[in-house]
């Protein structure tokens, strides 16, 4: 009787510990594609090209293979910043009437930092 309990106490302990180390893993993973410059966060990106109107900067990101817009209030960047922003709302086919141009989709956010 003693050791048909521990076959199961063996693959408990396996469940119990497989989630952390697959968890662990990941994170890893992840941290090395944002080191190497694949790919940031969700909140985050290069940026690729900006735009100033009054009250507004237009950033376009570049974050792995993808290519967006941020519209934050008047932030001082430059081409090749690595921005990390927060979020207040995403819009699709905004247009701007100071810039005269539609985006397809764009996110406005009510703050940025720029990441050294």
């Amino acid at each position: 009787m003693k050791h048909s309990f521990l076959p199961v106490f063996l693959l408990m302990s396996g469940l119990l510990f497989y989630p952390l180390s697959s968890a662990l893993g990941s994170h890893h993973e992840e941290t090395t594609a944002v080191a190497a410059g694949k790919q940031y966060p969700n909140n985050e990106g290069k940026v690729v090209d900006v735009m100033d109107t009054t009250g507004y900067t237009y950033m376009q990101l570049e974050n792995g293979d993808r290519l967006f817009w941020i519209a934050a209030p008047t932030t001082h960047v430059k081409l090749g910043d690595h921005i990390k922003f927060v979020e207040s709302m995403s819009m699709e086919n905004f247009t701007s009437k100071t810039l005269n141009r539609t985006f397809r989709r764009i996110i406005f956010v009510s703050s940025t930092m720029i990441k050294k």
